[in-house]
């Protein structure tokens, strides 16, 4: 079986076999029990995780209480680019929700990648941008969104989620507190009847 980054980027060019071995060889996948932490708060991000299956909770501890402020599944990246570009603390922790299986990307061994295979540094490029696009559009919606119109959004966008993670998590993902995402929740099954 192929490793899955090969086979996204051969999506979009062809890689000799030199650079296969070296995307398989730089990036192990591993998988994580539920409850694993791939990254705490409070300590250097050194790497980024590719979801292939599973999922990954991203929050804050603030006074004591979680703040949940990102899922990622399957064919999502998580990382914390703050963390990883300026060698800082993180402020946010990443938790795997249920067992979760990742291709682990070092940030030093693709800045190797980088200096053998420059058109490499191309393609993570076009997937950073565009994590970081998706950030700036969440944050936008978490400001100008009323909390059933983000629930009903991520209902649309993860639908599976729902099921995969408990709703006190998804009401702290919405800013809410469950009993609101209760209340959410059955105005929206009522409208549906």
């Amino acid at each position: 079986m192929e490793h899955i980054l090969v086979e996204l980027m051969s999506q979009l060019t062809q890689l000799s076999e030199e650079e296969k071995t070296a995307i398989t060889e730089s990036f192990p996948i591993k998988t994580f029990e539920k409850g694993s932490y791939l990254m705490k708060q409070g300590k250097l991000a050194k790497n980024a995780y590719y979801v292939i299956e599973g999922c990954i909770r991203e929050f804050e501890l603030i006074g004591g209480e979680e703040k949940t402020t990102g899922f990622f599944i399957e064919n999502e990246s998580a990382a914390n680019f703050n963390s990883l570009a300026n060698q800082i603390p993180s402020n946010r922790s990443f938790v795997c929700e249920e067992k979760t299986t990742v291709a682990i990307l070092s940030a030093e061994k693709e800045q190797q990648l980088y200096d053998k295979y420059p058109r490499f540094e191309t393609f993570c490029r076009s997937g950073m941008e565009q994590m970081l696009g998706n950030e700036k559009e969440q944050l936008a919606e978490l400001i100008t969104l009323k909390p059933e119109q983000r629930y009903l959004k991520l209902l649309q966008e993860k639908p599976d989620l729902l099921n995969r993670i408990p709703q006190y998590h998804v009401a702290s993902f919405l800013g809410i507190k469950p009993e609101t995402l209760s209340r959410i929740r059955k105005r929206i099954v009522l409208k549906k009847e």
